[in-house]
């Protein structure tokens, strides 16, 4: 069976999308430009051209990028074929909204503020077939996923792609042995791909286990020692499997400390995500207790997915001796990304992150307020979460907004929405508001 035209477009880092990037020193100007390519390209070629159409689609593309300098009024068309992208235009030449019109106005001047924070969150950012779409049409993307494959092969006896691709007989994505090295790949993946269109951190944060996947992109870990902590972590978490859990609760920090105060000993805040956004971690007794407390009260609450243990509480410490020892040959360098630490809510210098700190990584109280405040504090204004879905950015809009300042906060890919064209939006959404993005890498 022969293949549509649409999976022909070829570019250099994703495959089967295109996108078209505009801009003007106005709306009307964003809008001339629009009407203007709309007219040259609407007759279109002769029936029957499908090659043809798609070689012109990808140079439209390629001839829009090496145009000049942006605007600063911005728009990016995104589509997998002929009839999408005319849509899309003739939408902006309209100055009507369309579901695949990314449009926005960047910053006169972009200062350091707009290169993006990198934020890598902990578990819960899990779908089954979360990497197929860019597995297929990335290939950055695939091959970050192999290398990070090979740096932690020696520590899995189960493949990663095929775990990321489903296929039967894999072990399930709700083992924390399993989902915690599968979220780190993605993670670091998602994060080269990232660059790979030019852009660059100006800051790292991750978030509990996230924290790894974070050192390791700014510069503090080798791959080969992320991969390390991660995989034998997860796997001495397996020992305190099904005594805890962990519940997510939507209140103020000292509401939920004041009733935390009936369990005192069993259960304890794991993190602070937010000024209204709050972990418990505990005792599984316990916190079925709690649970019933919140609900008795009509507070929103959830269960962390495919978490039966309790981390960032007493019964890590446990596994003290486990984790120092997995983590003592760890080589930590100077980091060429700042890294803000939610261990101690902080910039830190990563030449401290040794086996002791990734032992309170995972004992103590996640500082991702604390962190995400001093970012903000330090002039950063743009927040890229780097996931398969986004489960931080409702706390980091409450900072932000508590703080009186703004942000700009974005998600990579979305549950159920993970391919080629959903990394493009993310791309546009940050190009539009003014984060410098290397479009030559969609047709290289």
């Amino acid at each position: 069976m022969t293949k549509p035209a649409t999976q022909d477009l070829r570019t250099g880092a994703v495959t089967g999308t295109v996108p078209w990037v505009l801009s003007g020193r106005s709306t009307a100007g964003l809008r001339a430009q629009a009407g203007r390519l709309l007219a040259r390209l609407a007759p279109g070629p002769a029936a029957g051209a499908a090659e043809a159409e798609a070689g012109l689609l990808a140079e439209v593309g390629r001839s829009l990028v090496a145009a000049g300098a942006a605007g600063e009024y911005r728009a990016v068309v995104i589509g997998r074929d002929r009839a999408e992208l005319l849509d899309g235009v003739r939408a902006l030449a309209e100055d009507r909204p369309a579901p695949h019109v990314i449009s926005g106005r960047a910053p006169r001047q972009a200062g350091p503020g707009t290169r993006p924070v990198f934020v890598f969150p902990g578990q819960g950012t899990q779908w089954a077939g979360m990497a197929v779409a860019l597995l297929d049409a990335s290939p950055v993307f695939a091959e970050a996923v192999r290398d990070c494959e090979k740096a932690l092969s020696p520590y899995l006896n189960w493949s990663l792609e095929d775990v990321l691709r489903g296929v039967p007989g894999t072990p399930p994505l709700d083992q924390v042995d399993v989902v915690q090295p599968v979220l780190f790949s993605m993670m670091v993946s998602l994060a080269r791909l990232w660059r790979r269109f030019g852009v660059e951190p100006g800051a790292a944060v991750g978030h509990s286990q996230g924290e790894i996947a974070a050192a390791h992109v700014a510069g503090a870990l080798s791959l080969d020692d992320a991969a390390r902590i991660v995989a034998l972590r997860s796997q001495a978490l397996t020992k305190i499997r099904g005594r805890g859990e962990m519940l997510t609760v939507l209140a103020p920090g000292d509401q939920v400390r004041t009733m935390l105060a009936d369990w005192e000993g069993a259960l304890s805040v794991a993190a602070v995500n937010g000024p209204a956004t709050i972990t418990v971690s505990g005792d599984a007794a316990a916190m079925a207790d709690f649970g019933a407390a919140l609900r008795a009260a009509r507070m929103m609450r959830w269960r962390v997915p495919g978490v039966d243990f309790a981390a960032h509480s007493p019964h890590v410490e446990d596994l003290r001796e486990t984790l120092l020892d997995l983590a003592a040959s760890v080589e930590p360098a100077a980091g060429d990304v700042p890294f803000y630490s939610t261990v101690t809510g902080r910039r830190v210098d990563t030449e401290g992150l040794d086996a002791e700190y990734w032992y309170r990584n995972l004992r103590q109280t996640v500082r991702f307020d604390d962190a995400v405040r001093s970012l903000v504090a330090d002039g950063h204004e743009v927040f890229v979460e780097c996931s398969a879905q986004p489960v931080l950015t409702v706390g980091m809009q409450d900072i932000v907004e508590e703080l009186g300042r703004s942000a700009v906060l974005m998600a990579t890919l979305r549950n159920e929405d993970g391919g080629a064209a959903r990394f493009l939006a993310a791309l546009a959404e940050a190009y539009v508001h003014g984060v410098a993005v290397d479009w030559t890498a969609a047709f290289a």
